[in-house]
């Protein structure tokens, strides 16, 4: 296994890794009643195959297995690009699912650098892939002079646990989509 730079065919894998990350019941909320999951699998590969967006393949690492073979990936961002980042996933949320996302909270400052996505495909799961991915991204985020932070649900102690034995720790809490999360930054192991 190998971690790189994503590339632009990895896209759909980024987009059902952000579907998994933020969970069905925010997608299903996306999509409304009038579209699909599909429909938010579409705007979220869509938005993954664009060079300006937060979930750019450009801001994203990928996991490969000895085939080339792309099982995982981690997004992250300089937090300071945030509102930049995040304006085509608003335009792209209303021209695609006619929905207004103005006035979400931002999950992320410029303090930091935001791990947005992290997921492994679940035959890939627990063999080290993700702290892999989260190592490397907290790589990224120490070339440019920042600390790694991310957002984890309360309720989800299986990610808590990777997340702490990497060497985040909560520094705060921090809402995402109107949920108060646990906001977390990379201390150190």
């Amino acid at each position: 296994m190998r971690i790189v730079n994503a590339r632009k065919e990895d896209a759909p894998l980024i987009a059902r890794s952000i579907m998994e990350a933020v969970g069905e019941e925010i997608c299903l909320n996306l999509a409304g009643e009038k579209h699909t999951l599909a429909d938010v699998e579409r705007m979220f590969t869509n938005l993954a195959l664009r060079d300006d967006t937060q979930y750019s393949y450009l801001n994203t690492l990928t996991a490969l297995d000895d085939d080339d073979r792309a099982i995982g990936v981690c997004v992250g961002y300089d937090g300071a690009k945030l509102h930049a980042l995040r304006e085509p996933f608003f335009e792209e949320a209303k021209r695609l699912l006619d929905i207004d996302m103005e006035g979400v909270e931002d999950e992320t400052d410029s303090s930091e650098f935001y791990l947005d996505t992290l997921a492994v495909l679940p035959e890939y799961r627990g063999q080290g892939i993700a702290s892999a991915l989260l190592k490397a991204s907290v790589a990224r985020a120490e070339a440019i002079g920042k600390p790694a932070g991310l957002l984890v649900d309360k309720d989800n102690t299986r990610a808590r646990r990777l997340y702490e034995k990497v060497g985040f720790r909560q520094v705060g809490e921090r809402p995402f989509c109107y949920v108060m999360m646990d906001h977390l930054q990379f201390k150190g192991e």
